[in-house]
């Protein structure tokens, strides 16, 4: 057995307006379990991640965050139903289903970070992926 062991793997997330993107993930899917010394913690079911009360333009607009779902249209139909674009100011693209296997939609955070979030496409037949 190996002795390694881990338990969760969460990234930290800036927040330019702290209040502010905790209520656009709130309003995104995602609940807040916990927050304390300027973090808050956020999941949707096992997935999880780290908003931090901390803001630097250059990390935000170039962190990607993926989050694979089950059901992509359903999350499109939330976002839209949630007016992330004008609640907000989010950037929103449509579902694509993308060459490499996930079909996705792109959400950009109030201060620029960019979630994929997406499902794997049916039927899609992966080229050199390892087993």
């Amino acid at each position: 057995m190996n002795a390694l062991q881990a338990v969760e793997l969460k990234a930290f997330v800036p927040a330019r307006d702290f209040a502010l993107s905790k209520r656009f993930y709130a309003d995104l899917g995602f609940t807040q379990r916990s927050e304390g010394g300027g973090v808050a913690y956020f999941c949707v079911n096992d997935s999880a991640f780290l908003l931090q009360d901390f803001y630097e333009q250059t990390l935000a607009e170039n962190l990607v965050m993926h989050l694979l779902v089950t059901d992509v249209q359903a999350w499109r139909a939330h976002v839209d139903a949630q007016d992330l674009a004008g609640r907000y100011g989010s950037r929103i693209t449509p579902v694509t289903a993308q060459p490499w296997g996930i079909t996705e939609f792109v959400v950009i955070d109030p201060c620029g970070v960019c979630w994929h979030i997406g499902q794997n496409t049916p039927g899609f037949e992966p080229v050199g992926r390892l087993p």
